[in-house]
């Protein structure tokens, strides 16, 4: 989407250029010729007077018994293990697109669970458990789809956000009760959800917190103005560097002084919950750019000083004169 904003420019003494920006097998047969009898070998007789071989009685040979409880153990562990490890893997993801590859991986192995364990017999005393326990992965692998869907729409953003939201999720725990009652009917290994999910929050820094503190000592004169109904985190760049970033809450703005003379690059992200540790919005995040540079000079003169002001509005204005575009979430500058 492209947003279009109002913008106009101008030059004070002292205080100048103003902008505003919104934001079988077979067998043969052969015939033969009967040939002399050959007497038939008897086994030697044991002890007992009987031969070295013989039959229970009735003729049928005993068979090996099965241990149903190991077999269906040994399954349910071949199921879980995976699922388990996937599971634990989303809090380690460090971007949006290692954390759907992540998603998509423990969906799968949920997935590869439902099948495996679809085919397994359990022992009978714990047949109703393993048939919720069943279901309760099927929701389990539903939930991960939605949390994926809400990745890619960007209403979750971070990994605390889709573990949180995990953690409200029917299946989730559903298979947390299931793989409980499957336990205590013989230590059977199918609890799979043992990572802890985070409560969901809504983190935000003061008005004017400065995430990054840029340098100081020119005369440029930076204001944004946040008529939005989130919180921003505004970055100005230098070539490939982040020169400062500072927070600005829904509908407050912020003044930063003391701007070097130089044009900058206008990275902004917009949402809820502000994560400090990853520097990024974990919920209803936007990553956006102003398609037109900033640039801030200063004129010395013998008598006066002209310096350089942008006052930038993050608030979309029809037949505005900016532009701004989106921003891949990993191309992202923090």
């Amino acid at each position: 989407m492209i947003d279009h904003f109002r913008m106009r420019a101008s030059r004070r003494t002292p205080a100048a250029l103003a902008l505003t920006l919104s934001l079988a097998s077979a067998a043969s047969l052969a015939a033969c010729t009967p040939g002399p009898a050959t007497p038939a070998t008897s086994a030697p007789p044991d002890s007992s007077g009987s031969s070295g071989s013989s039959a229970p009685e009735g003729g049928v040979s005993a068979s090996p018994t099965v241990d149903v409880s190991a077999a269906y153990r040994t399954t349910l562990a071949d199921a879980a293990g995976p699922l388990r490890t996937a599971l634990d893997g989303l809090a380690k993801s460090r971007s949006m697109k290692s954390l759907d590859q992540r998603l998509e991986r423990a969906q799968n192995a949920t997935i590869d669970a439902v099948e495996g364990l679809s085919a397994a017999t359990p022992p009978p005393d714990v047949t109703a458990e393993h048939t919720d326990y069943l279901a309760a992965l099927r929701g389990l692998e539903g939930d991960l789809g939605t949390l994926r869907d809400g990745v890619a729409g960007h209403s979750l953003c971070a990994p605390s956000a889709v573990l949180a939201r995990l953690g409200k999720a029917d299946g989730f725990g559903e298979v947390r009760s299931a793989g409980r009652d499957l336990a205590a009917k013989g230590d059977y290994p199918a609890d799979v959800a043992k990572l802890r999910t985070p409560k969901e929050q809504t983190r935000r820094p003061a008005n004017g917190a400065f995430v990054r503190r840029g340098p100081r000592g020119g005369l440029g004169r930076l204001t944004v103005k946040n008529g939005g109904s989130f919180d921003t985190v505004l970055s100005v760049v230098r070539g490939k560097s982040v020169v400062t970033r500072f927070y600005i809450r829904k509908k407050k703005s912020v003044t930063i002084n003391g701007v070097p003379d130089g044009t900058y690059k206008i990275y902004y992200t917009s949402g809820a919950d502000w994560e400090k540790g990853s520097r990024l919005f974990t919920r209803d995040c936007v990553f956006k750019r102003f398609d037109r540079s900033l640039s801030f000079r200063t004129v010395r003169g013998a008598t006066v000083i002209q310096r350089t002001i942008w006052t930038i509005s993050l608030q979309s204005v029809l037949g505005g004169n900016a532009t701004s575009s989106e921003v891949d979430p990993d191309e992202f500058p923090r």
